[in-house]
């Protein structure tokens, strides 16, 4: 036994030092034995697939691990859906926190529109009150620039009065008789349809009739209707008092109490909101002030162009093309339509066609000399999106959507550009887009 294990060992040493070696070479012992057959015994290989996979085999064994690791998750939902849904649920987030702000606007709409006038004074008084503050104390200065305001505002509405007061006896008389020439012209004029004046009397009686019984009939519901308006009187004077107490700190205390609201922010947001918030601002009353000059200027063209061609209520009718070009695209046509029924009835047909013409070249200058000059690129927004923002505004606010409408727009506009960071434009032509051939 000890001789047979001496050999063993031997054997083990020289295989161990062949295979250190790397040298491949094959011993047999001149005696084996059991052990030595045993340690000198081929390793087996591992037995192979009787049947070789398939060219599409291979192909979907490469594939699958690719495909399901980029396009699922951990819980086997494909990734772009859920990229998609958070994108719907962030939408749909966005439309109920817009839904909810004009829900809470609608239920306290004086105190909005009080806030809303609040910031247009102040937008348009700030660079006159800045001005003086630098001589004065910048209460003062706040004062006079709204007493300022207010002589200017009394005295144009005076000189309207007393113009409509002087010009009341000659304009019923030029009135009566310009509305006897549009009678005569729809009686007797070339269109292929004649209206006599006898009936358009039984027309203005059988009118008159009506309005008579429908009053008589509904006493009860028109006092209440004229109570409610009562009620209505006095809610404008309390949005104009409102107005006035907002007015006054916007202008006297409006950066103090701005850095109070950025004080109780964090840090880290601090410089961020005010860098959108200054945008803005800049925005809004950038288009508040443009809109001013830009109705004054339209209120001057006017009042001329009405005076040479000799249309009565000049300066009412100026009033109403100045109020008229607060309101986006509706108002100047508005105003234009009213001055020329007015210059139909006092001057007759030539001078509302002067007229009409007149305001429409009024409103083309407005457009691309007066809003680019004054405004530049402080409101820029695209005209489809100005016509559906009023129009939106006009469905959801009435009048008072319609005005309001695009200096929202604007100001979001400038807050999102602000806090956004855009790609670099595309300059070069957008490339073809190849076409699939049909499948078959």
């Amino acid at each position: 036994m000890a001789t047979m294990g001496d050999r063993s060992r031997r054997l083990l040493d020289q295989v161990g030092r062949r295979a250190g070696r790397g040298m491949p070479r094959r011993f047999r012992p001149t005696r084996p034995s059991a052990v030595d057959q045993v340690i000198l015994q081929p390793e087996v290989p591992p037995a192979r697939p009787a049947v070789r996979p398939t060219a599409a085999g291979r192909v979907t064994l490469r594939r699958l691990p690719d495909r399901s690791v980029r396009a699922e998750s951990g819980d086997g939902v494909p990734k772009w859906i859920r990229k998609y849904g958070q994108m719907a649920w962030l939408l749909i987030g966005m439309v109920i926190v817009v839904g909810m702000i004009v829900f809470a606007t609608s239920r306290i709409q004086a105190v909005f529109i009080a806030v809303f006038i609040a910031l247009v004074v102040t937008s348009v008084l700030d660079p006159i009150v800045t001005g003086l503050a630098r001589y004065m104390p910048r209460v003062l200065a706040t004062v006079l620039g709204l007493l300022g305001s207010f002589l200017v505002v009394a005295g144009l509405l005076t000189y309207v009065i007393t113009s409509v007061a002087g010009q009341w006896q000659s304009l019923a008389e030029r009135f009566g008789t310009g509305i006897n020439q549009i009678l005569t012209w729809l009686e007797t004029g070339p269109l292929p349809f004649h209206v006599t004046q006898a009936e358009i009397t039984d027309l203005i009686n059988e009118a008159v009739a009506q309005a008579t019984t429908y009053i008589q009939h509904n006493a009860g519901d028109l006092a209440g209707q004229v109570l409610s308006n009562a009620g209505a009187v006095a809610l404008v004077f309390t949005v104009l008092a409102l107005s006035l107490f907002v007015t006054i700190f916007f202008l006297a205390r409006g950066g103090q109490m701005w850095r109070w609201f950025l004080n109780q922010l964090p840090s880290k947001n601090r410089d961020r909101v005010h860098a959108a918030a200054s945008a803005g601002w800049y925005t809004f009353s950038g288009y508040a002030r443009g809109t001013m000059i830009v109705a004054f200027f339209d209120g001057i063209l006017a009042f001329i162009l009405l005076s040479v061609v000799g249309v009565p209520l000049a300066a009412p009718l100026a009033v109403l093309v100045f109020i008229g070009a607060f309101i986006p695209l509706i108002g100047a046509p508005l105003a234009m339509i009213v001055a020329a029924v007015v210059a139909l009835a006092a001057e007759g047909f030539v001078a509302a066609l002067i007229v009409t013409v007149g305001v429409a070249l009024i409103g083309q200058i407005e457009g691309h000399i007066l809003e680019p000059l004054v405004m530049g690129k402080q409101v820029s927004l695209h005209p489809v999106v100005v016509a559906l923002g009023v129009a939106a505004g006009t469905f959801l606010g009435g009048l008072l959507g319609a005005i309001i409408a695009i200096p929202l727009i604007a100001v979001v506009w400038a807050v999102y550009s602000a806090l956004h960071q855009n790609d670099p434009p595309m300059e070069d032509p957008l490339p073809p887009v190849p076409r699939r051939g049909r499948a078959g």
